[in-house]
């Protein structure tokens, strides 16, 4: 059975967030909320929490995950940034946007995209993930809360208790937010590629 946390939105409780972190180092599976929707989260070496992930939303070996980092030094040990990609990431972050650039060798190879040797990247504008990665000291190895054949990710913390509740470790619930998924922008090439128009403006990568 998943444990269910009520977290506070402007003031997340400290004890509670360290008791999550806790558990996320312990191998937990979490659900958790961004800013622009809510999400599953592993510690970044968990290679069964990356397993159960995959099961959870039925993902292949090609489905690109993301790093959710605190800051962007933390975002650089973990993906190459030129300088023309830097400001264009810089002037975007924080916020809901997911970046596609290549790997370092930081990131575990299976979660690379076997070919491109890409992974996402993203800094989330939302005060409980904020906190909660600033408690961990690394990125959260995240995808979108999408389950398999709905159109919309789930919103409400009690319903992904009620849904997940044997799949999952902790449900973390800081109110509604929202059902957009991130705006996700290829840089692989260099240049801005718009893969998937979300939360966040794309009009500065066209």
């Amino acid at each position: 059975m998943a444990k269910y946390f009520d977290i506070h939105p402007e003031s997340p409780q400290r004890r509670t967030i360290g008791t999550v972190a806790d558990s996320i180092r312990s191998g937990a599976l979490i659900a958790y909320p961004t800013d622009s929707c809510f999400a599953l989260g592993c510690q970044l070496g968990n290679r069964e929490g990356l397993g159960r992930i995959r099961s959870i939303r039925d993902l292949d070996h090609r489905h690109h995950f993301t790093l959710v980092c605190e800051n962007f030094a933390q975002l650089g040990r973990f993906v190459y940034v030129d300088n023309d990609v830097f400001r264009a990431v810089k002037a975007a972050t924080p916020g809901p946007y997911t970046f596609i650039l290549r790997a370092t060798s930081e990131v575990p190879r299976q979660l690379m995209h076997p070919k491109k040797k890409t992974v996402g990247v993203r800094i989330p504008d939302h005060v409980v993930t904020q906190a909660l990665l600033a408690e961990l000291g690394e990125p959260l190895l995240s995808s979108t809360l999408l389950l398999p054949g709905e159109d919309e990710p789930l919103t409400q913390g009690w319903e992904i208790k009620e849904r997940l509740d044997h799949v999952v470790d902790a449900v973390l619930d800081s109110g509604d937010c929202g059902t957009r998924p991130t705006t996700v922008i290829d840089f692989s090439s260099g240049e801005a590629e718009i893969v998937r128009r979300g939360a966040g403006d794309t009009a500065r990568f066209e």
